[in-house]
Protein backbone atom coordinates (compact mmCIF):
# COMPACT_ATOMS: atom_id res chain seq x y z
CA UNK A 1 0.00 0.00 0.00
CA UNK A 2 1.29 3.45 -0.87
CA UNK A 3 0.81 5.58 2.10
CA UNK A 4 0.87 8.98 1.82
CA UNK A 5 2.82 11.43 3.81
CA UNK A 6 0.92 13.41 6.92
CA UNK A 7 1.44 17.26 7.73
CA UNK A 8 2.97 17.58 11.39
CA UNK A 9 -0.47 18.32 12.24
CA UNK A 10 -1.98 15.57 11.06
CA UNK A 11 0.73 13.18 12.82
CA UNK A 12 0.09 15.29 16.19
CA UNK A 13 -3.58 14.13 15.93
CA UNK A 14 -3.36 10.47 15.63
CA UNK A 15 -0.50 10.86 18.65
CA UNK A 16 -2.34 13.70 20.70
CA UNK A 17 -4.31 10.81 22.57
CA UNK A 18 -0.47 10.20 23.97
CA UNK A 19 -0.89 12.64 25.91
CA UNK A 20 -3.26 11.36 28.03
CA UNK A 21 -1.80 7.96 28.46
CA UNK A 22 1.62 10.03 29.58
CA UNK A 23 -0.32 11.59 32.48
CA UNK A 24 -1.26 8.27 33.70
CA UNK A 25 1.90 6.96 33.39
CA UNK A 26 3.68 9.79 34.44
CA UNK A 27 1.58 10.37 37.73
CA UNK A 28 1.68 6.48 38.69
CA UNK A 29 5.83 6.93 37.76
CA UNK A 30 5.75 10.28 39.99
CA UNK A 31 3.44 9.46 43.08
CA UNK A 32 2.84 5.64 43.38
CA UNK A 33 5.79 5.06 45.10
CA UNK A 34 4.48 8.51 47.61
CA UNK A 35 1.09 6.78 47.99
CA UNK A 36 2.83 3.20 49.01
CA UNK A 37 5.30 5.33 51.26
CA UNK A 38 2.37 7.61 52.93
CA UNK A 39 -0.01 3.93 53.12
CA UNK A 40 3.01 2.54 55.11
CA UNK A 41 5.34 0.76 53.05
CA UNK A 42 9.24 -0.26 53.42
CA UNK A 43 11.21 1.34 50.94
CA UNK A 44 12.36 -2.50 50.10
CA UNK A 45 8.69 -3.36 49.60
CA UNK A 46 8.00 -0.41 47.02
CA UNK A 47 9.58 -2.76 43.77
CA UNK A 48 7.49 -5.71 44.35
CA UNK A 49 4.15 -3.51 45.23
CA UNK A 50 5.41 -1.89 41.55
CA UNK A 51 5.30 -5.70 40.09
CA UNK A 52 1.55 -5.09 38.38
CA UNK A 53 3.28 -2.68 36.00
CA UNK A 54 5.71 -5.43 34.12
CA UNK A 55 3.26 -8.21 34.67
CA UNK A 56 0.16 -6.48 32.96
CA UNK A 57 2.11 -5.46 30.32
CA UNK A 58 3.86 -8.49 29.87
CA UNK A 59 -0.04 -10.65 29.61
CA UNK A 60 -1.83 -7.97 27.97
CA UNK A 61 0.44 -6.12 25.17
CA UNK A 62 0.43 -8.98 22.73
CA UNK A 63 -3.35 -10.08 23.10
CA UNK A 64 -4.30 -6.58 22.36
CA UNK A 65 -1.73 -6.46 19.47
CA UNK A 66 -3.11 -10.15 17.95
CA UNK A 67 -6.34 -8.63 18.53
CA UNK A 68 -5.86 -5.47 17.10
CA UNK A 69 -4.20 -6.56 14.27
CA UNK A 70 -7.38 -8.57 13.20
CA UNK A 71 -9.81 -5.93 14.29
CA UNK A 72 -11.46 -3.93 11.30
CA UNK A 73 -15.03 -1.40 11.22
CA UNK A 74 -15.67 1.00 8.50
CA UNK A 75 -16.25 3.60 11.55
CA UNK A 76 -14.16 2.78 13.92
CA UNK A 77 -11.21 1.49 12.75
CA UNK A 78 -8.72 -1.18 13.75
CA UNK A 79 -6.84 0.31 16.82
CA UNK A 80 -9.26 3.15 18.00
CA UNK A 81 -11.36 0.74 19.90
CA UNK A 82 -8.82 -0.08 21.79
CA UNK A 83 -7.97 3.50 22.74
CA UNK A 84 -11.39 4.27 23.78
CA UNK A 85 -11.94 1.11 26.13
CA UNK A 86 -8.49 1.51 27.74
CA UNK A 87 -8.89 5.47 28.21
CA UNK A 88 -12.15 5.08 30.26
CA UNK A 89 -11.06 2.60 32.56
CA UNK A 90 -7.80 4.02 32.67
CA UNK A 91 -9.63 7.49 33.87
CA UNK A 92 -11.88 5.69 36.58
CA UNK A 93 -9.15 3.90 37.99
CA UNK A 94 -6.97 7.28 38.26
CA UNK A 95 -9.36 9.19 39.67
CA UNK A 96 -9.85 6.50 42.61
CA UNK A 97 -6.28 5.17 43.32
CA UNK A 98 -4.93 8.25 45.67
CA UNK A 99 -8.13 7.74 48.03
CA UNK A 100 -7.08 4.34 48.70
CA UNK A 101 -7.42 3.73 52.19
CA UNK A 102 -4.98 0.69 52.43
CA UNK A 103 -1.57 -0.56 50.52
CA UNK A 104 -3.33 -3.76 49.78
CA UNK A 105 -6.02 -1.42 47.82
CA UNK A 106 -3.59 0.85 46.33
CA UNK A 107 -1.90 -1.99 44.83
CA UNK A 108 -4.98 -3.57 43.59
CA UNK A 109 -6.03 0.07 42.06
CA UNK A 110 -2.28 -0.24 40.06
CA UNK A 111 -2.66 -3.45 38.60
CA UNK A 112 -6.26 -2.19 36.91
CA UNK A 113 -4.57 1.40 36.50
CA UNK A 114 -1.60 -0.30 34.55
CA UNK A 115 -3.83 -2.73 32.58
CA UNK A 116 -5.91 -0.07 31.09
CA UNK A 117 -2.96 2.06 29.91
CA UNK A 118 -1.89 -0.81 28.13
CA UNK A 119 -4.76 -1.43 26.58
CA UNK A 120 -4.31 1.84 25.00
CA UNK A 121 -0.86 2.17 24.91
CA UNK A 122 -0.11 -0.14 22.16
CA UNK A 123 -2.39 0.59 19.60
CA UNK A 124 -0.93 4.15 19.79
CA UNK A 125 2.81 2.09 18.70
CA UNK A 126 1.33 0.17 16.14
CA UNK A 127 -0.73 2.71 14.69
CA UNK A 128 2.22 5.30 13.77
CA UNK A 129 3.36 2.06 11.39
CA UNK A 130 0.10 1.95 10.09
CA UNK A 131 -0.25 5.29 8.75
CA UNK A 132 3.23 6.63 7.91
CA UNK A 133 5.52 5.64 5.09
CA UNK A 134 8.64 4.35 6.16
CA UNK A 135 10.53 7.64 5.01
CA UNK A 136 8.31 9.46 7.79
CA UNK A 137 8.29 6.96 10.72
CA UNK A 138 11.18 8.27 12.76
CA UNK A 139 9.58 11.36 12.64
CA UNK A 140 5.98 10.11 13.48
CA UNK A 141 7.70 8.32 16.30
CA UNK A 142 9.32 11.85 17.44
CA UNK A 143 6.40 13.61 17.22
CA UNK A 144 4.79 11.09 19.37
CA UNK A 145 7.88 11.29 22.22
CA UNK A 146 7.07 14.96 21.91
CA UNK A 147 3.63 14.93 22.99
CA UNK A 148 5.18 12.44 25.72
CA UNK A 149 7.21 14.36 26.90
CA UNK A 150 4.44 17.63 27.61
CA UNK A 151 2.48 14.97 29.57
CA UNK A 152 5.26 13.77 31.40
CA UNK A 153 6.18 17.30 32.23
CA UNK A 154 2.94 18.60 33.40
CA UNK A 155 2.05 15.65 35.21
CA UNK A 156 4.69 15.31 37.34
CA UNK A 157 4.02 19.25 38.46
CA UNK A 158 0.45 18.29 38.57
CA UNK A 159 1.01 18.28 42.82
CA UNK A 160 3.46 21.02 43.51
CA UNK A 161 1.42 23.40 41.32
CA UNK A 162 -2.18 22.42 42.69
CA UNK A 163 -0.94 22.71 45.91
CA UNK A 164 1.05 26.38 45.04
CA UNK A 165 -3.10 27.47 44.33
CA UNK A 166 -3.65 26.60 48.14
CA UNK A 167 -4.73 23.17 47.70
CA UNK A 168 -3.58 21.31 50.76
CA UNK A 169 -0.24 19.21 51.26
CA UNK A 170 -0.37 17.90 54.63
CA UNK A 171 -2.42 14.80 56.11
CA UNK A 172 -3.05 12.56 58.61
CA UNK A 173 -0.97 9.59 58.93
CA UNK A 174 -2.26 7.19 56.17
CA UNK A 175 -4.08 9.44 54.52
CA UNK A 176 -2.97 10.52 50.69
CA UNK A 177 -2.92 14.68 50.68
CA UNK A 178 -5.15 16.27 48.83
CA UNK A 179 -2.89 17.92 46.25
CA UNK A 180 -2.67 14.37 45.12
CA UNK A 181 -5.98 13.63 44.64
CA UNK A 182 -6.72 17.06 42.86
CA UNK A 183 -3.96 15.76 40.61
CA UNK A 184 -4.65 12.84 39.82
CA UNK A 185 -8.32 13.76 39.26
CA UNK A 186 -7.16 16.48 36.70
CA UNK A 187 -5.43 13.77 35.17
CA UNK A 188 -7.96 11.39 34.62
CA UNK A 189 -10.04 13.89 32.80
CA UNK A 190 -7.33 14.88 30.55
CA UNK A 191 -6.55 10.95 29.86
CA UNK A 192 -10.13 10.72 28.11
CA UNK A 193 -10.59 13.96 26.77
CA UNK A 194 -6.86 13.50 24.68
CA UNK A 195 -7.92 10.19 23.68
CA UNK A 196 -11.35 11.29 22.71
CA UNK A 197 -9.48 13.60 20.44
CA UNK A 198 -7.77 11.38 18.26
CA UNK A 199 -10.63 9.09 17.51
CA UNK A 200 -12.41 11.84 16.27
CA UNK A 201 -9.69 13.51 13.83
CA UNK A 202 -8.09 10.24 13.10
CA UNK A 203 -8.91 8.10 10.39
CA UNK A 204 -7.12 4.50 9.49
CA UNK A 205 -6.64 2.69 6.76
CA UNK A 206 -8.25 -0.47 5.71
CA UNK A 207 -6.91 -4.03 5.22
CA UNK A 208 -4.63 -3.79 1.98
CA UNK A 209 -6.28 -6.57 0.70
CA UNK A 210 -9.57 -7.49 2.81
CA UNK A 211 -10.27 -10.36 1.32
CA UNK A 212 -7.33 -11.95 2.49
CA UNK A 213 -7.75 -10.10 6.16
CA UNK A 214 -11.17 -11.95 6.40
CA UNK A 215 -9.86 -15.48 5.40
CA UNK A 216 -6.81 -14.97 7.80
CA UNK A 217 -9.37 -14.12 10.31
CA UNK A 218 -11.18 -17.58 9.67
CA UNK A 219 -8.24 -19.80 10.53
CA UNK A 220 -8.62 -21.50 13.69
CA UNK A 221 -4.76 -20.27 14.95
CA UNK A 222 -4.83 -18.99 19.05
CA UNK A 223 -3.33 -15.79 19.78
CA UNK A 224 -0.99 -17.75 21.68
CA UNK A 225 0.00 -20.00 18.11
CA UNK A 226 0.35 -16.36 16.42
CA UNK A 227 2.23 -15.08 19.17
CA UNK A 228 4.80 -18.37 18.79
CA UNK A 229 4.89 -18.07 15.32
CA UNK A 230 5.99 -14.68 15.27
CA UNK A 231 8.42 -15.29 18.32
CA UNK A 232 10.14 -18.02 16.50
CA UNK A 233 10.24 -16.20 13.11
CA UNK A 234 11.80 -13.07 15.18
CA UNK A 235 14.81 -10.80 13.06
CA UNK A 236 18.18 -10.51 14.51
CA UNK A 237 17.61 -7.01 14.74
CA UNK A 238 15.02 -7.30 16.91
CA UNK A 239 16.52 -9.18 19.40
CA UNK A 240 19.43 -7.00 19.27
CA UNK A 241 17.06 -4.30 19.83
CA UNK A 242 15.59 -5.92 22.64
CA UNK A 243 19.38 -6.47 24.35
CA UNK A 244 19.40 -2.70 24.02
CA UNK A 245 15.34 -2.70 25.49
CA UNK A 246 16.16 -4.61 28.99
CA UNK A 247 19.29 -2.34 30.58
CA UNK A 248 17.26 0.96 29.03
CA UNK A 249 13.55 -0.46 31.28
CA UNK A 250 15.78 -2.15 33.96
CA UNK A 251 17.31 1.46 34.80
CA UNK A 252 14.02 3.50 34.15
CA UNK A 253 11.75 0.80 36.72
CA UNK A 254 14.75 1.84 39.16
CA UNK A 255 13.72 5.45 38.73
CA UNK A 256 9.93 5.17 39.14
CA UNK A 257 9.97 3.22 42.22
CA UNK A 258 13.11 4.56 44.08
CA UNK A 259 13.28 7.92 43.14
CA UNK A 260 10.98 9.62 45.56
CA UNK A 261 13.04 7.70 48.65
CA UNK A 262 16.10 7.95 47.33
CA UNK A 263 16.14 11.75 47.04
CA UNK A 264 13.63 12.38 49.74
CA UNK A 265 16.28 10.88 51.78
CA UNK A 266 19.48 11.74 50.11
CA UNK A 267 19.22 15.16 48.64
CA UNK A 268 16.33 16.66 50.73
CA UNK A 269 17.04 14.75 53.80
CA UNK A 270 13.48 14.32 55.11
CA UNK A 271 12.46 10.43 54.60
CA UNK A 272 8.93 9.00 55.16
CA UNK A 273 8.59 8.88 59.18
CA UNK A 274 8.20 5.24 60.69
CA UNK A 275 4.92 5.47 62.48
CA UNK A 276 5.96 2.56 64.63
CA UNK A 277 8.41 4.78 66.13
CA UNK A 278 5.92 7.24 67.03
CA UNK A 279 3.75 6.92 69.95
CA UNK A 280 0.49 8.93 68.52
CA UNK A 281 -1.15 8.78 72.26
CA UNK A 282 1.49 11.66 73.20
CA UNK A 283 1.18 14.89 72.23
CA UNK A 284 4.46 16.12 71.95
CA UNK A 285 5.36 12.48 70.05
CA UNK A 286 1.90 12.68 67.50
CA UNK A 287 3.30 16.51 66.93
CA UNK A 288 7.03 15.29 65.66
CA UNK A 289 5.22 12.72 63.40
CA UNK A 290 3.15 15.65 61.85
CA UNK A 291 6.20 17.56 61.12
CA UNK A 292 8.06 14.44 59.94
CA UNK A 293 5.47 13.59 57.57
CA UNK A 294 4.72 17.13 56.57
CA UNK A 295 8.62 17.79 55.27
CA UNK A 296 8.30 14.00 53.40
CA UNK A 297 5.07 15.36 51.61
CA UNK A 298 6.75 18.55 51.13
CA UNK A 299 10.32 17.09 49.59
CA UNK A 300 8.08 14.54 47.25
CA UNK A 301 6.45 17.50 45.83
CA UNK A 302 9.79 18.86 45.14
CA UNK A 303 10.64 15.32 43.86
CA UNK A 304 8.10 15.39 41.60
CA UNK A 305 8.58 19.16 40.39
CA UNK A 306 12.64 18.10 39.41
CA UNK A 307 11.15 14.52 37.74
CA UNK A 308 8.99 16.89 35.40
CA UNK A 309 12.32 18.19 34.06
CA UNK A 310 12.63 15.19 32.59
CA UNK A 311 9.73 15.16 31.16
CA UNK A 312 10.51 18.95 29.61
CA UNK A 313 13.86 17.82 28.60
CA UNK A 314 12.46 15.07 26.60
CA UNK A 315 9.71 17.47 25.17
CA UNK A 316 12.71 20.09 23.61
CA UNK A 317 14.90 16.72 22.50
CA UNK A 318 12.17 15.28 20.81
CA UNK A 319 11.14 18.72 19.25
CA UNK A 320 14.68 19.41 17.94
CA UNK A 321 14.56 15.79 16.67
CA UNK A 322 11.11 16.77 14.93
CA UNK A 323 12.38 19.16 13.25
CA UNK A 324 15.36 17.42 12.15
CA UNK A 325 14.06 14.46 10.52
CA UNK A 326 11.07 16.05 9.17
CA UNK A 327 13.64 17.18 6.30
CA UNK A 328 16.77 14.93 6.40
CA UNK A 329 17.46 11.08 7.41
CA UNK A 330 18.85 10.44 10.76
CA UNK A 331 21.13 7.73 12.04
CA UNK A 332 19.36 6.23 14.94
CA UNK A 333 21.86 3.81 16.29
CA UNK A 334 24.12 6.71 17.13
CA UNK A 335 21.48 8.96 18.20
CA UNK A 336 19.84 6.23 20.34
CA UNK A 337 23.58 5.35 21.94
CA UNK A 338 24.50 8.64 22.84
CA UNK A 339 21.73 9.94 24.39
CA UNK A 340 21.40 6.46 26.49
CA UNK A 341 24.50 7.00 27.71
CA UNK A 342 23.47 10.58 28.53
CA UNK A 343 21.02 9.30 30.19
CA UNK A 344 23.19 7.18 32.48
CA UNK A 345 25.21 9.98 33.32
CA UNK A 346 22.34 11.91 34.72
CA UNK A 347 21.56 9.09 37.07
CA UNK A 348 25.09 8.99 38.09
CA UNK A 349 24.78 12.58 39.09
CA UNK A 350 22.54 12.30 41.44
CA UNK A 351 25.00 10.36 43.86
CA UNK A 352 27.20 13.32 43.76
CA UNK A 353 25.24 16.89 43.77
CA UNK A 354 26.12 19.22 46.28
CA UNK A 355 22.47 20.17 46.54
CA UNK A 356 19.10 19.67 45.43
CA UNK A 357 18.75 22.50 42.14
CA UNK A 358 21.66 20.42 40.48
CA UNK A 359 18.58 17.60 39.86
CA UNK A 360 17.72 19.81 36.87
CA UNK A 361 20.86 19.09 35.48
CA UNK A 362 20.83 15.19 36.27
CA UNK A 363 16.99 15.34 35.14
CA UNK A 364 17.38 17.51 31.47
CA UNK A 365 20.06 14.74 31.15
CA UNK A 366 17.68 11.61 31.69
CA UNK A 367 14.82 13.63 29.26
CA UNK A 368 17.10 12.98 26.59
CA UNK A 369 17.69 8.93 26.93
CA UNK A 370 13.85 9.13 27.63
CA UNK A 371 13.18 10.67 24.31
CA UNK A 372 15.35 8.33 22.64
CA UNK A 373 13.76 5.29 23.99
CA UNK A 374 10.31 6.16 23.30
CA UNK A 375 11.11 6.76 19.56
CA UNK A 376 14.26 5.37 18.33
CA UNK A 377 14.08 1.15 18.71
CA UNK A 378 10.37 1.93 17.54
CA UNK A 379 11.85 3.31 14.51
CA UNK A 380 14.60 1.09 13.62
CA UNK A 381 11.61 -2.02 14.96
CA UNK A 382 9.29 -1.20 11.91
CA UNK A 383 11.49 -1.13 9.82
CA UNK A 384 12.69 -4.52 9.46
CA UNK A 385 9.50 -6.48 10.45
CA UNK A 386 6.25 -7.53 8.53
CA UNK A 387 3.69 -4.82 8.15
CA UNK A 388 0.73 -6.90 8.85
CA UNK A 389 1.62 -8.14 11.80
CA UNK A 390 2.37 -4.63 13.40
CA UNK A 391 0.30 -4.54 16.62
CA UNK A 392 1.71 -8.54 18.19
CA UNK A 393 5.14 -7.61 16.65
CA UNK A 394 5.26 -4.39 18.98
CA UNK A 395 3.27 -6.45 21.91
CA UNK A 396 6.03 -8.88 21.65
CA UNK A 397 8.89 -6.17 21.44
CA UNK A 398 6.89 -4.78 24.32
CA UNK A 399 8.14 -8.16 26.14
CA UNK A 400 11.75 -6.46 26.49
CA UNK A 401 10.04 -3.95 28.66
CA UNK A 402 8.05 -5.65 31.04
CA UNK A 403 10.68 -8.88 31.81
CA UNK A 404 13.57 -6.45 33.26
CA UNK A 405 10.72 -4.73 35.18
CA UNK A 406 9.60 -7.93 36.90
CA UNK A 407 13.80 -8.96 37.59
CA UNK A 408 13.63 -5.89 38.74
CA UNK A 409 10.44 -5.78 40.60
CA UNK A 410 11.17 -9.53 42.61
CA UNK A 411 14.70 -8.45 43.84
CA UNK A 412 16.81 -7.45 41.05
CA UNK A 413 16.79 -3.52 42.27
CA UNK A 414 17.27 -4.39 45.67
CA UNK A 415 19.80 -7.22 45.14
CA UNK A 416 21.89 -4.49 43.28
CA UNK A 417 22.05 -1.52 44.83
CA UNK A 418 22.29 -3.02 48.07
CA UNK A 419 26.41 -4.31 46.36
CA UNK A 420 27.03 -0.40 46.57
CA UNK A 421 25.56 0.08 50.54
CA UNK A 422 22.42 0.45 51.90
CA UNK A 423 21.44 4.27 51.17
CA UNK A 424 18.17 3.40 48.34
CA UNK A 425 20.54 6.70 46.38
CA UNK A 426 22.93 3.70 45.08
CA UNK A 427 19.73 2.31 42.84
CA UNK A 428 20.23 5.45 40.96
CA UNK A 429 24.35 4.15 40.61
CA UNK A 430 22.41 0.85 39.35
CA UNK A 431 20.37 3.11 36.80
CA UNK A 432 22.96 4.98 35.70
CA UNK A 433 25.03 1.56 34.89
CA UNK A 434 22.54 -0.07 33.48
CA UNK A 435 21.35 2.85 30.90
CA UNK A 436 25.53 2.98 29.83
CA UNK A 437 25.41 -0.77 29.03
CA UNK A 438 22.35 -0.40 26.98
CA UNK A 439 23.93 2.67 25.13
CA UNK A 440 26.84 0.34 24.24
CA UNK A 441 24.60 -2.10 23.05
CA UNK A 442 23.85 -0.59 20.23
CA UNK A 443 26.69 -1.28 18.38
CA UNK A 444 25.42 -4.38 18.28
CA UNK A 445 22.47 -3.34 15.16
CA UNK A 446 23.98 -3.77 11.79
CA UNK A 447 20.82 -3.51 9.84
CA UNK A 448 21.47 -0.43 7.61
CA UNK A 449 17.57 -0.25 6.79
CA UNK A 450 16.98 -0.05 10.56
CA UNK A 451 19.82 2.49 11.23
CA UNK A 452 18.59 4.95 8.86
CA UNK A 453 15.69 4.72 6.22
CA UNK A 454 16.69 5.77 2.83
CA UNK A 455 14.13 6.43 -0.28
CA UNK A 456 16.72 4.11 -2.62
CA UNK A 457 15.85 0.93 -0.16
CA UNK A 458 11.90 1.21 -0.41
Amino acid sequence: MNKRKLSFWGIWNMSFGFLGIQFGMALQGGFMSRIFQTLGADKDEIPLLWIAAPLTGLLIQPIIGYLSDRTWSPRWGRRKPFFLIGAILSSLALFFVPYSPALWIAAGFLWILDASINISMEPFRALVADKLPDSQRSYGFVVQTLIIGIGTWAANYLPWLVSKFGVSNAADQGIVPMSVKVAFGIGAIIFLASILYTVFTTSEYPPEDMKAFEEEKKKKNTFISDILENIGSMPSTMKKLGIIQFFSWFAFFTMWSLTNPALTEFVFMAPAPDASLFDMNIPSAAAAFEVANTSFQQASNSVGFYMGIYGLSSMVFALLLAMYTSKKNINRKYTHLISLILGGLGFISMYYIPSPEWLVLSFSLIGIAWASMLSMPYAMLSSVVNPKHMGVIIGIFNMFIVIPQIIAAIGGINFTYKLFGEGTINAMLVAGISLIIAGLCNLLITDKKAISYHSKQA
